[in-house]
């Protein structure tokens, strides 16, 4: 077999494969080719040496805002992957039926890294998310577009993997729940996920959850009171459970006010583990308190979840929920993403939405990434020497 790059010596965390060991991984032809020790490389291949680092499949980062320059709140998604070790970002909701051919053509056809999108039920998406403008989407029904939003979303389909929606007080203000009777039905007719956002009641939690169809994601499940999931003696709300068995996933979604550690401390005590941790990344929040999807996970891990379930929630869980298998695994023929990752032993000083600050060991810190089955633009260009050929 001949391999365009080779990762020497990493090891390997994979949870897709139940897989943590020292190995190579070989790419080729922009997909994972082989995983295994000692592979042989050919006259024309690269060779990385990664010994001492973890690799993982390309980590996901399924709620993130990267429609730079078409919103107030997007953020360039190279410049955030090539830090945080993240191969695919996943656009929630930016862009809606009326702007999604420029965020297609000026962002996502353009980007190195890998972007797919939820595609908001408004009309213009999240238009009003800045410092000084704060104006909910979904408050006025007049800006949902649900005819168009079916129509984009079924012609973009490449793309686009689900339907998004943000409902609570912020959000959807007296409307309530009125934008997500709306994106259901959007998600219905075209057979596609939703990913719901929810802020403070109205509508609670519980009822949000419970209107979800197996497959849908709630973003900001571990966010604070209010419209937290867990009750004030620390115990997963009934309807949580419920939503969980019938299948409804449960994200992160960090951002500037959805995770708090006192929810997660109650979550992670009861069993609780989120299936998919996500930044929720953003012009307001990029320099805190979520940062990057790797703090993000960090907390997680030092928290008390093992790392393989860390890396999980950041591959294959969010792979399967957005029903792209071939992404978030290292089996040959995958995506040729890869992640490479250290942690730091120390005092990190990490913090939730609230202002909580917790004192971790721990810390993920992204070394470099392939993309495509290529060395991509590495966080330490020097770090990752080329070996000599054999």
């Amino acid at each position: 077999m001949s391999f365009d790059l080779i990762l020497r010596g990493g090891r390997v965390i994979d949870p897709s494969q139940k897989l943590d060991g020292v190995r190579d991984v070989g790419f080729s032809g922009g997909k994972v080719a082989a995983v295994g020790k000692d592979l042989k490389p050919g006259s024309e291949t690269e060779i990385r040496d990664v010994t001492g680092y973890i690799v993982t499949p390309g980590l996901i980062d399924l709620h993130t805002h990267v429609y730079w320059g078409g919103t107030s709140l997007g953020i360039d998604a190279e410049d955030f992957c090539r830090t945080s070790g993240v191969t695919t970002a996943i656009d929630t909701g930016s862009a809606g039926p009326g702007n999604w051919m420029g965020f297609r053509k000026h962002v996502i056809e353009k980007s190195q890294v890998r972007i797919l999108a939820y595609l908001h039920v408004s009309h213009a998406g999240i238009y009003g998310f800045d410092k000084r403008v704060m104006v909910g989407e979904s408050r006025e029904i007049l800006h949902m577009n649900p005819v168009a939003c079916v129509e984009v979303a079924d012609q973009n389909r490449d793309l686009i993997v689900g339907i998004k929606v943000r409902v609570g007080l912020h959000a959807s203000g007296t409307n309530g729940e009125s934008a997500l009777d709306l994106a259901l039905q959007v998600a219905d007719e075209v057979g596609m996920p939703l990913m719901c956002h929810i802020d403070h009641p109205p509508p609670s939690y519980e009822h949000v959850i419970g209107r979800l169809r197996p497959g849908d994601v709630l973003t900001h499940a571990f966010r604070p009171f209010p419209n937290a999931p867990c009750t004030a003696q620390g115990t997963v709300k009934p309807e949580v459970l419920a939503a969980r068995k019938k299948g409804v996933i449960f994200d992160i979604g960090h951002g500037k006010g959805s995770f708090s550690f006192k929810t997660t401390r109650n979550m992670l005590a009861n069993g609780f583990e989120p299936d998919v941790i996500s930044s929720d990344v953003h012009t307001l929040c990029i320099e805190g308190p979520a940062f990057d999807q790797v703090t993000t996970l960090s907390k997680f891990l030092v928290m008390g979840m093992p790392l393989d379930r860390v890396i999980a929630a950041s591959t294959v869980n969010a792979a399967m929920a957005l029903k792209r298998p071939e992404l978030g695994s290292l089996k040959p023929g995958s995506v040729g993403d890869a992640t490479i990752l250290s942690i730091k032993e120390g005092r990190f000083d990490y913090v939730d939405v609230l202002g909580e600050h917790l004192i971790g060991d721990r810390k993920i810190i992204a070394e470099g990434t392939v993309i495509g089955g290529k060395w991509w633009h590495p966080k330490r260009s020097t770090r990752f020497k080329k070996l000599a050929r054999a």
